[in-house]
């Protein structure tokens, strides 16, 4: 393409609402064979609810008891979690897709774009539409640049190539300047005053990700999910627990709850741990490197990340666990598993393990046959 092609169109409120209590009521009772393994956790660990604090009391410690209680504990929730990490500004409604190029490959189109992905920040980013007409499902991927998931990096983290050749349109994204100058995320309005955690300003990126794939004529809306490793699966969740536009997910070995494991580094200054700069040295919290932002608050309240992936019932959301989400995370998971159940839903929690950090085909086998189930089989999407 030699010129610059710009498209623009308007997200109505209806379409970009955001924080409702929606999700996916297909898919979940038909697993197919091949995936029922990873829905149910070891016996060692079926009852095991670990330390934390269960999503289904109310912050005074009165009891959730049927779905009409557990919505209004999800607000709770969220109004905590978005006062503790900063309020979101308001969605984007009118969105420019600026097409910056385009390359024919194997059955897709890729198309490099640019759009505006919080109200003071463009991103460029990598549009893939298979052959084919109608309208089909989607998956946003997220990570360090957009050119990886393009098959463009390091092996095994190609998801939005892969989930393209299978059908799948997809949306690859990332954090391309920040990145490289070692900040990371994204922060608004920007990194000397950021009002909201940069976590959680990831989170709104990705809902404008999805804006973008949900006004293309060629996908279906109500069947896009989200996908990333490590740091991109720390985006991954938060963006899927705070959008609930998003029919699905997969996270990718990110650290699903709190922890001390270097790489669990949800204290860092791009994550949760934002304070104006200059920065604490980059690194475990020590008595001379304390942590900043609210992370110190959310550890001091018992609060943990199990909370947002309550959020998600009852759509459906896998872990493809590595060293940093060993299987013992289902202490975690089985909250929301409870959560699942009081709102009359199974399987919807599913939790693969591997020995070590990186993907491996298997793994991510688990995630593109996780996608077909929960976005290609399904015809729709309806509220519950």
């Amino acid at each position: 393409m030699n010129t610059r092609d710009v498209h623009r169109f308007a997200i109505t409120l209806a379409t970009a609402g955001y924080l409702g209590f929606g999700g996916s009521t297909l898919g979940a009772a038909d697993l197919p064979e091949d995936l029922h393994p990873w829905f149910s956790p070891p016996t060692e660990h079926a009852t095991d609810f670990g330390k934390y604090r269960s999503p289904l009391k109310f912050d005074d410690g009165s009891p959730v008891r049927n779905a009409s209680d557990w919505n209004k504990r999800r607000g709770e929730i969220l109004s905590y979690w978005h006062k503790a990490m900063g309020p979101w500004p308001p969605m984007l409604k009118d969105l420019e897709v600026e097409f910056l190029g385009k390359e024919r490959l194997e059955n897709f189109v890729q198309h490099k774009i640019r759009f505006r992905w919080t109200p003071v920040e463009k991103t460029e980013g990598y549009l893939l539409i298979p052959n084919g007409n109608g309208k089909r499902p989607a998956v946003v991927t997220v990570f360090y640049e957009p050119e990886t998931a393009i098959g463009r990096g390091k092996e095994q983290r190609d998801f939005a190539y892969q989930l393209a050749k299978r059908g799948f349109v997809t949306l690859s994204v990332g954090t391309t300047e920040t990145s490289a100058a070692r900040h990371y995320a994204t922060y608004y309005p920007s990194r000397e005053h950021a009002t909201v955690q940069p976590l959680s300003m990831l989170g709104y990126a990705a809902a404008q990700a999805w804006g973008v794939l949900a006004a293309r004529p060629e996908v279906d809306a109500e069947r896009i999910g989200i996908v990333g490793h490590s740091y991109g699966g720390k985006w991954a969740m938060f963006g899927s627990c705070l959008f609930d536009k998003f029919a699905c997910a997969a996270w990718s070995d990110p650290g699903i709850v709190f922890d001390t494991r270097p790489s669990v580094n949800y204290w860092e200054p791009w994550y949760l741990g934002y304070a104006p700069p200059p920065w604490r040295k980059r690194g475990v919290i020590a008595g001379a490197n304390p942590a900043t932002g609210p992370y110190p608050r959310l550890l001091k309240e018992g609060r943990d990340l199990h909370e947002l992936h309550a959020l998600m019932a009852p759509r459906p959301f896998l872990v493809s666990g590595g060293s940093e989400d060993p299987v013992h995370r289902w202490r975690a998971l089985n909250h929301t598993v409870a959560v699942n159940k009081l709102l009359g839903c199974e399987n919807r929690v599913a939790m693969t393990n591997r020995p070590k950090h990186s993907p491996t085909p298997e793994s991510n086998e688990v995630i593109y046959r996780f996608f077909e189930h929960f976005l290609a089989t399904a015809k729709s999407n309806t509220k519950k």
